[in-house]
């Protein structure tokens, strides 16, 4: 059998710490899900993969384990006709299935770097930089999670933030830490005017910097209006202030800031009627749930023709998904923003050997390695996926951990 043919894919869930980050719909719990690809070819090589975790994510990444067995590593195409194929009983969503296929592609665009000595950059065309710029990305926080059902405390050294003094003082932190020359703020937390009190003291603590503000659909079209007026001068975008395209099309046409998405544009059927009601001005793309790095490549050249902007979305992550996206950020000529990224807040329990991925200067340095070049720990690999079993964890349940602590909090989107 050719050695470019995939022997087996190995799908790991793992868990791992998450501070106890406030947005829209509740707070973080103490972990966090993710699942670890290994697609292992005859020959030995293995590329790495990484995905959302849970147990849907799991079930799905296990079907397209059996689906990709014996298929030529760089006939991606076919690779993805053929999860789709497995998926597409249950899973009759594009956009669902694509959360699969995307990480299944990843790897095998890192096997196929490492069997060609090329970084996975060059197989997307060839980078356009040799840096990627990043966002600090801020969270109103609690202290620490607080004891729960004979627990203790877990506390981390990012303290609170609960007003405008809290995020300004997170802000000085990821600067000082890590050199971030932009800031977006997780908002959908206070009403509007204490988070419109929070970006005023940020754009004076960090004059002429870029700023963003992402309450993730927490106000209606009125209060969203009010708050992109209030802020305008101050925000470089403010990222999904209401539900749909429809609610979007109509705040844009009140708001002098431009709007960004990551929630109501995430799959290709949604960009016609977005780009006909000019709902949004900026996309946040997202390898994982956009199809892979080819799709986010593709992706970007049809937000240029249409005269949108780019920026890129995140997840709570760990290193693979870090070097995928700097990968492919580095490879898209249109990279408008700098993009997000949670990595200072769970790269302690990174899965990768440490020495190649660092945040410097509000960057990210290409890696030059072949594929992704990054490599696996498998010993703290194995730690979290037995974290991950003892966990009993399946599932990420915001709203429900909140209310652990805060019983009459309800879930209402929009809130204000």
């Amino acid at each position: 059998m050719s050695s470019t043919r995939i022997r087996e894919l190995i799908v790991t869930p793992i868990a791992f710490g998450d501070p106890p980050l406030l947005n829209s719909n509740g707070v973080h719990e103490p972990l966090a899900l993710r699942v670890i690809l290994q697609l292992v070819l005859e020959d030995g090589t293995v590329g790495l993969g990484e995905s959302t975790g849970g147990a849907v994510r799991l079930e799905r990444l296990h079907a397209a384990a059996k689906a990709v067995v014996g298929m030529d590593v760089f006939d991606t195409t076919a690779v993805t006709a053929a999860i789709d194929a497995a998926l597409l009983p249950t899973v009759p969503s594009s956009h669902e299935r694509g959360w699969t296929t995307s990480a299944v592609e990843v790897a095998c665009l890192d096997a196929q770097g490492k069997l060609l000595g090329r970084p996975v950059s060059d197989l997307l065309g060839g980078r356009v930089r040799d840096a990627v710029p990043f966002a600090a990305y801020l969270f109103y926080k609690w202290a620490e999670h607080p004891a729960l059902d004979g627990r203790a405390a877990i506390g981390d050294d990012w303290g609170e933030a609960l007003d405008p003094a809290g995020i300004v003082e997170q802000a000085r932190l990821m600067h000082e830490r890590y050199g971030f020359r932009s800031f977006k703020l997780k908002g959908g937390v206070f009403p509007p005017d204490e988070e419109i009190a929070a970006m005023r003291a940020l754009a004076e603590a960090f004059p002429g910097q870029p700023l963003r503000l992402d309450p993730n659909v927490a106000w209606t079209v009125e209060t969203s209006t009010y708050v992109a007026r209030e802020l305008d001068g101050v925000l470089e975008y403010l990222e999904d202030p209401t539900r749909s395209i429809e609610g979007m099309a109509e705040v844009a046409k009140g708001s002098p800031v431009p709007l960004a998405t990551n929630m109501c544009v995430v799959a290709w059927e949604h960009l016609k009627p977005a780009v006909e009601q000019n709902a949004v001005q900026v996309l946040l793309t997202d390898h994982h749930y956009w199809g892979g790095l080819r799709r986010t490549r593709e992706l970007a050249a049809v937000c240029e023709a249409f005269g949108l902007a780019l920026s890129m979305h995140s997840n709570s992550h760990l290193g693979i998904s870090l070097a995928a996206m700097t990968h492919v950020a580095a490879a898209i000529p249109n990279l408008d923003h700098s993009c997000d990224t949670h990595y200072p807040w769970n790269s302690a329990d990174d899965v990768i050997v440490p020495g190649v991925l660092e945040l410097r200067d509000g960057e990210v340095r290409v890696p030059t390695g072949p594929g992704l070049g990054v490599e696996l720990d498998h010993d703290r690999l194995e730690r979290l996926h037995r974290r991950y079993v003892d966990s009993g964890m399946r599932g990420r349940d915001d709203t429900g951990y909140m209310r652990r602590f805060q019983p009459e909090y309800e879930l209402k989107l929009p809130r204000w």
